[in-house]
């Protein structure tokens, strides 16, 4: 055996194991921590939302009609509120994403999820599906996907797909709202994902793919360049995601009453109500699943079909701060794009539940 052909065997030998240690890696985080975080949970809360046809109080306004008024009290009262209800899911999305861009190979990554076709984009809601994560809990496991060759539209997918298309949710809807807005919920939560996707990936352009930086064939396979190499990944989501995430969510909490006042409760279906129903579900965070009792609060005091529909698919498919945690992996253009995709969903959703007579 010649010393190159020896050199390449050796080269192949440790490719293969990079490829079983970071497949292994992510695969037991993510098992585990969705198994404690997601999994484990929600089937116990879906016997609650099956006992009692509940699942809580409103985050944005606990029992009342009204959210309290603008005041930093009300900021962080709401922030306390959320974090409480998502960090663990963060931590899991910001490890995910850690060992995503350190461990698993781009190549790999590139070529599953990296091409243009819309094969690719469905991968990726099917990704989605067991992830069960809030919008912003996602992001950060995108940025992952992102750096390491994820296309546009696969991406997107996923982003869209973790909350819109959660299993759990649309189990809650159906002991909560019922089965009718369950099916609404996926008919046109499939109809977002993959209308998300296929503009995405045409609105990307020459950013389909982020330029990747080079990569030898095989990346240093000793325990320590691969330890650093993670916490330096880590570290830098961290930094660049969490800080900005932070901020906009205490001054969304802040401006709760304004973007769901009181009077949406009695506005019937005045189209500028649903207008702007659909800009503020569309921009306001929420956690997994707080769609259901925001709805269901507001349906106490009056919310009529129309209304409640917007909300349905505004509130979880993405929100202000995490389209801000996705503004270096995607162009703004695309983003904006999302945003008004699903606004327009949203409204359409709604039409569809005065239609239907919900």
């Amino acid at each position: 055996m010649t010393a190159s052909a020896a050199s390449s065997r050796a080269g192949q030998a440790q490719r293969r194991m990079e490829y079983l240690r970071g497949f292994a890696l992510l695969l037991i985080i993510a098992v585990v921590g969705l198994y404690i975080v997601k999994w484990n949970p929600y089937f116990h809360r879906a016997f609650t939302a099956a006992a009692k046809h509940s699942i809580g109080a409103s985050i944005v306004s606990g029992k009342s009609a009204a959210p309290p008024a603008i005041s930093f009290g009300a900021a962080l009262a709401y922030f306390q509120a959320y974090f409480k209800a998502i960090w663990q899911a963060l931590v899991l999305g910001l490890l995910l994403a850690a060992t995503i861009e350190a461990l698993v190979p781009r190549d790999w990554i590139a070529r599953v999820l990296g091409k243009a076709g819309f094969g690719s984009s469905i991968l990726g809601g099917v990704i989605a599906l067991p992830g069960m994560m809030c919008t912003c809990c996602s992001a950060p496991v995108v940025v992952g996907f992102r750096k390491s060759g994820a296309s546009a539209g696969a991406a997107t997918a996923f982003f869209l797909g973790n909350p819109t298309l959660n299993p759990a949710v649309l189990v809650f809807l159906v002991f909560t709202l019922g089965w009718q807005w369950a099916a609404l919920r996926a008919v046109f939560g499939v109809a977002l994902v993959l209308g998300g996707a296929l503009l995405a990936a045409r609105l990307a352009g020459k950013d389909l793919v982020m330029p990747q930086p080079p990569l030898a064939v095989s990346l240093p396979a000793d325990d320590h360049n691969v330890v650093v190499r993670w916490f330096m990944a880590l570290g830098r989501l961290i930094i660049t995601l969490v800080p900005e995430y932070l901020v906009i969510v205490l001054l969304l909490g802040a401006l709760r009453a304004v973007l769901f006042p009181a009077a949406i409760a009695h506005a019937g279906a005045n189209p500028a109500v649903l207008v702007g129903l659909a800009i503020g579900g569309t921009l306001f965070v929420i956690p997994t699943a707080g769609e259901i009792p925001i709805i269901q609060t507001l349906q106490a005091y009056g919310l009529g079909a129309g209304a409640a529909g917007v909300l349905l698919l505004t509130l979880a498919p993405l929100s202000l701060p995490s389209l801000a945690m996705l503004s270096r992996s995607f162009p703004i253009r695309v983003l904006a794009a999302l945003a008004g995709l699903t606004a327009v969903a949203g409204l359409a959703c709604g039409l569809a539940a005065m239609a239907l007579h919900l």
